[in-house]
């Protein structure tokens, strides 16, 4: 596929009294990388934005971040999801790049390798990854954000070419907004979080620097989807650009809903042991058996889809009846934790994780990706399991 020949789409604005130079690229073509490096390399600049948060940047910078991530902790933490979808998106991002020769991302690197060769100020203007995120699921409904990641999770075993469609609106819009397009019905519940918010904080950002640093000539090199808004939030003016960031990091509070109801269920089943036991104790332990059989097995069942080891799947099987019945403790970081014990990653994998990540089959073969697949299939085989067992048993109470 060519690159477009057309002209890069460029604004010249005023922030007070300092010149902003507005480039709006193509995440996926040549021709952008190229209109990078004929403007900085014209030595008009005294300082370079790029459309990075600090951990993109710092992943861009050091290749080995990964190596550094201690898989325990981002399991204990809550994070293991975060850090599926990320490797999800990483590897829709590299199929694009094999099927159509293209390096996503890769004016961005060259706006960064050529403001350090000058010794100009780099500038991180977007929102941290993290928060985009995380704001983005608060803004969907729980089915529309629970087809989101499946959605992700189907992405690493598709060998679906991807279309020409999607790559021409990489071409005129986000790296982010089309990534998620590909898995979510609903454009307008990822626009506010994913475009529009972003051209705010990226504008509060660049009046930022003016304000704080007096950069006099700004060269911002942002996605051609981001130029109109960011341009209209400039021009309109903002007053205030470190409250604005600061809300717009806000993250949202919490529904106290995910942590209700499984007590409400972990309540439920034991009341159905109870009144099992009470009318006898063949039916109560019935119920009991029930139970343990189609939680463990469920769970069991995940962690073996997942390549789990032998003894991890028996583990699931134990230990997933029991941690259904203790919200704090899931099956998965169980699992995860035998896993760990039973096949500890090496540097290597680590090292690999990227790359690995990039083809399904790798997903099963790296044991830091492995581990996390054992936590997720086994969590979701638990969670499945405590509601399947849960009505079984209000069935088996019904009709005794």
């Amino acid at each position: 596929m060519s690159d477009t020949q057309s002209q890069e789409p460029i604004e010249e604005l005023s922030i007070r009294d300092s010149k902003l130079t507005l480039l709006g690229t193509a995440h996926v073509s040549k021709t952008s990388a190229d209109m990078v490096e004929k403007l900085i390399e014209s030595n008009e600049y005294d300082a370079i934005a790029v459309e990075l948060c600090p951990s993109r940047y710092n992943a861009i910078l050091s290749s080995d971040s990964l190596a550094k991530m201690n898989l325990m902790d981002v399991i204990r933490s809550g994070k293991a999801s975060m850090v599926i979808a990320n490797l999800a998106m990483g590897a829709y991002q590299q199929r694009l790049a094999e099927q159509f020769g293209i390096e996503p991302g890769a004016e961005q690197r060259k706006a960064i390798e050529l403001a350090q060769k000058h010794h100009l100020p780099v500038l991180l203007i977007d929102r941290e990854i993290g928060t985009t995120l995380k704001r983005t699921a608060s803004n969907l409904s729980w089915w529309k954000r629970w087809t989101l990641f499946t959605g992700l999770l189907l992405s690493l075993i598709s060998r679906e070419e991807v279309e020409e469609e999607e790559i021409e609106k990489l071409k005129e819009g986000d790296m982010l907004e089309t990534t998620f397009a590909e898995f979510a019905h609903d454009r307008e519940d990822l626009f506010v979080p994913l475009i529009d918010e972003r051209d705010a904080y990226m504008a509060a950002r660049l009046t930022q620097e003016v304000e704080e640093k007096g950069h006099e000539d700004i060269l911002a090199v942002v996605g051609a989807g981001h130029l109109k808004g960011i341009s209209r939030k400039l021009e309109e003016g903002i007053n205030e650009p470190a409250r604005l960031i600061s809300e717009l990091n806000a993250l949202p509070e919490p529904s106290r809903w995910p942590k209700i109801i499984p007590w409400f269920i972990v309540a439920l089943v034991f009341i159905g042991f109870g009144i099992g036991f009470y009318r006898s104790p063949e039916l109560g332990w019935q119920l009991v058996w029930s139970w343990v059989l189609i939680n463990g097995t469920l769970s069991a069942a995940g962690a073996a889809l997942a390549g789990a080891h032998p003894l991890t799947v028996i583990t699931a099987f134990v230990a997933a009846p029991i941690t259904s019945l203790n919200p704090t403790i899931g099956a998965g970081m169980v699992t995860a934790a035998a896993e760990l014990w039973l096949r500890k990653p090496t540097v290597k994998d680590f090292e690999q994780l990227r790359h690995d990540t990039t083809h399904w089959t790798g997903w099963w073969k790296n044991r830091v990706s492995r581990t996390l697949l054992v936590f997720l299939f086994s969590t979701l085989g638990s969670a499945a399991g405590t509601y399947i067992a849960g009505f079984q048993i209000a069935g088996k109470l019904a009709g005794s």
